[in-house]
């Protein structure tokens, strides 16, 4: 019997990458898992896998940006599953997220990064906190990073901005017995982090990490599975950082 046997977690963003490994995690743990992406194939391939290693998981394509495809989301999870007790809130604009500074990004473009990467979290919860409550309680894991308290540009811009809103959302949600807290990473090898940083990563952890090495997807889920269970029944509204030393708050 694991952790979190018989309850539905939502994760966002699970197609590959730290989403990936929180929703294997989950499923370990004896969680059945609703895989919520836009990249069907990797998304369909992800949940798969789950049940290939014996755990229970159903892929749902999600734009969370769109309150539409959020709430046919939590309808698919309640139709398949029976209802939502968990939800990472990790899906974000990164891998392909576009360098520039706030006084000339175009407008566009920064509109819909900031619809994904900061409203997201809140257009998701939304749609499943009345599921959470109907069961009598949960937890939330909102995706934050050190880029918060960096000089970040507009990714740094949406990840305070996850901070604040995990703080908001806990008051608002806590008479209803759901927990709302987030995970900070610091620099993660994954695809998308490769792709972003290059070469300047390995500057990144030589000159600022106390670990001197970059963290790995399983470095994160440690800290995902203790806020979304029991054992962090008296922990809300925190934002903790797993970034190897790299802030020190």
């Amino acid at each position: 019997m694991g952790r979190f046997q018989d309850k539905v977690a939502v994760v966002t963003g699970a197609a590959q990458g730290i989403g990936e490994a929180y929703a294997r995690a989950l499923a370990a743990e004896g969680a059945a898992v609703v895989v919520a992406d836009l990249d069907e194939e990797l998304g369909e391939q992800v949940a798969e896998q789950i049940e290939a290693d014996g755990g229970r998981a159903v892929f749902v394509r999600v734009d969370v940006s769109d309150p539409a495809s959020a709430q046919a989301m939590a309808d698919r999870a309640v139709e398949e599953l029976g209802g939502v007790d968990l939800l990472v809130n990790n899906a974000a604009i990164y891998g392909d997220m576009a360098f520039d500074l706030l006084v000339t990004v175009d407008w566009d473009y920064y509109k819909r990064f900031m619809a994904v990467n900061l409203d997201g979290a809140l257009v998701v919860t939304r749609a499943v906190h009345p599921l959470m409550q109907a069961r009598g309680g949960g937890a939330i894991v909102n995706q934050s990073s050190t880029a918060a308290w960096l000089y970040s540009g507009f990714y740094g811009l949406a990840k305070a901005g996850i901070n604040s809103l995990t703080q908001q959302l806990a008051h608002e949600l806590g008479g209803m017995g759901i927990r709302v807290n987030a995970i900070a990473p610091g620099p993660v090898d994954t695809a998308a982090t490769r792709k972003q940083a290059g070469d300047a990563a390995h500057d990144i952890v030589k000159r600022q990490l106390a670990i001197k090495r970059m963290g790995r997807p399983d470095d994160l889920v440690g800290a995902c599975l203790f806020l979304l269970s029991d054992e962090a029944s008296w922990v809300t509204g925190q934002v903790v950082n797993v970034d190897g030393g790299q802030v020190f708050r």
